[in-house]
């Protein structure tokens, strides 16, 4: 599995950015995320063809991944940007799962590429 995030830069706070992840192969995608000194966290998944979409309560409302598997490609617009969203984002292969009582959730897979870096500042 090859997977290749692009898209990080610098932008201003209340900015946009779009990642983009050139993914091989049909899996469950997620993006990732991991701010200096901390640990990496889920941001947002989307499943491999049903469209199922998970989102980290801190990027619900700003941030939205979608996928085009005709381009074998999953993105993630970020809106509404933010200092806290400053962090190195991997897009990486994803387990998913869904309960009535939690809702969906989403953790890394066995496959992720290089980083790319987000970083929000004035």
């Amino acid at each position: 599995v090859q997977l290749q995030a692009s898209g990080g830069g610098l932008v201003q706070p209340g900015g946009s950015l779009r990642l983009s992840c050139a993914a091989s192969g049909y899996y469950a995608i997620g993006w990732f995320r991991q701010a200096p000194g901390m640990g990496r966290k889920g941001v947002s998944c989307i499943s491999s063809r049903d469209g199922i979409t998970y989102y980290a309560d801190s990027v619900k409302g700003r941030f939205t991944i979608s996928r085009d598997n005709a381009k074998n490609t999953v993105y993630l617009q970020m809106d509404s940007l933010n200092p806290e969203d400053t962090a190195v984002y991997y897009c990486a292969t994803a387990v998913m799962s869904k309960t009535l009582k939690y809702g969906t959730s989403c953790s890394m897979g066995d496959y992720w590429g290089q980083g790319t870096l987000v970083t929000v500042s004035s």
